[in-house]
């Protein structure tokens, strides 16, 4: 590594003919980590993943290799390698000997997303992965692949892990929260009204000022302050959701969401597990609808990171700091305490896009 390097002449193959990396290479070049991890992220984000992998090792070998420096190199190196399996690539035996001297966690987790993706053996890849995302922040793709994995590991066992029904609250409540935004549409009206209705739910709506002094009496004032901070609406909707669910136990819904019939909510997804949750297509946790049971460990782990991120990481993007990262962390955490026979999973289940799509639909 060396911040020497002669700067690399770039064609348009070498950017995948990406409009926007075009641009910025025009204007900026690719002679130092900085552009060169820039273009890479552009075609990262614009899905261009072999010259991805091109350009974050061309990044690795402009680094000075000095810890201070950021990027660091081996996150530098370890993108190289990912967006090199995404393209099907088999990685450089010597790059990943490299990123193993860098980093060990590092290196199990590319071994491990090789493991998966190469040989389908997901008990092998979540052996090799360990606890890896630890080195990441909540959210960061890491979470969503390792989740990915584990619900592989996990398919069967989840099915039958039904709740005790013996134990108090061992069955997700029939309760719905919602909470009204400040300066939400008049159309949400109809939502409520709708919500209202349900005979086999017990619906309640927090405005505000309501989720404000109920955070104040049930957490206290740090938590109200957090609230009432928040970046946007979005982000105090995200920080109220966690805390009213893992107390009270029940079903949480966004404000711009729809259960499509009660038909739907009862037949499609299991009232006998303890915690629900759905995943998108990228295996990220749908977090504006889910289910748990009052005290829920699940959600206990992520107020963890959810106080984590607000005092000390602040300036994390939503989706990170307050969003479905935190319940992909948690759901990680679980997965592999169980996987490590630490502590045994609780009775969860989790479903794909299919099934939200078919219980759930936009407001109207």
């Amino acid at each position: 590594m060396s911040d020497t390097v002669n700067e690399p002449k770039l064609t348009s193959s070498d950017l995948a003919n990406n409009q926007r990396a075009t641009e910025y290479y025009n204007e900026h070049g690719c002679d130092t980590v900085g552009t060169a991890f820039t273009l890479a992220d552009i075609l990262h984000t614009d899905r261009c993943v072999a010259e991805a992998a091109r350009l974050y090792k061309t990044a690795y070998t402009l680094h000075s290799g000095q810890p201070e420096d950021m990027p660091g190199a081996h996150v530098l190196l370890l993108l190289s390698l990912l967006c090199a399996l995404k393209a099907g690539q088999t990685p450089d035996q010597d790059d990943l000997d490299r990123l193993r001297s860098l980093s060990i966690p590092f290196y199990n987790y590319i071994l491990g997303i090789q493991t998966a993706w190469s040989q389908a053996d997901f008990v092998k890849a979540a052996r090799i992965m360990g606890n890896c995302y630890e080195e990441f922040h909540t959210g960061e793709e890491c979470d969503r692949l390792y989740l990915e994995v584990m619900n592989r590991v996990y398919h069967d066992q989840m099915q039958s892990n039904i709740a005790d029904i013996r134990s108090p609250d061992a069955l997700i409540p029939r309760r719905l929260y919602m909470y009204r935004p400040q300066g939400s549409a008049d159309d949400i009206e109809g939502n409520v009204e709708f919500h209202n209705s349900l005979a086999g739910l017990e619906f309640r709506l927090f405005s505000h000022e309501e989720a404000a002094d109920w955070l104040y009496n049930v957490y206290g004032v740090d938590s109200r302050t957090l609230f009432l901070t928040a970046r946007n609406e979005a982000e105090a909707a995200d920080f109220f959701r966690v805390h009213v669910i893992q107390k009270l136990g029940g079903w949480w819904l966004d404000a711009n969401c729809r259960i499509r019939s009660e038909d739907a909510f009862f037949n499609r997804l299991s009232q006998l597990h303890s915690h629900v949750f759905l995943l998108n297509r990228n295996n990220s946790v749908h977090t504006d609808f889910f289910g748990a049971t009052p005290g829920s460990s699940v959600l206990g782990d992520a107020l963890l990171s959810l106080y984590r991120n607000s005092w000390r990481h602040p300036d994390l993007p939503i989706r990170c700091k307050t969003g479905p990262g935190i319940f992909e962390r948690a759901l990680n955490r679980m997965f592999h305490a169980d996987f490590e026979r630490i502590r045994a999973m609780p009775s969860l289940i989790t479903y794909d896009e299919t099934a939200f799509t078919e219980v759930i639909g936009p407001a109207s």
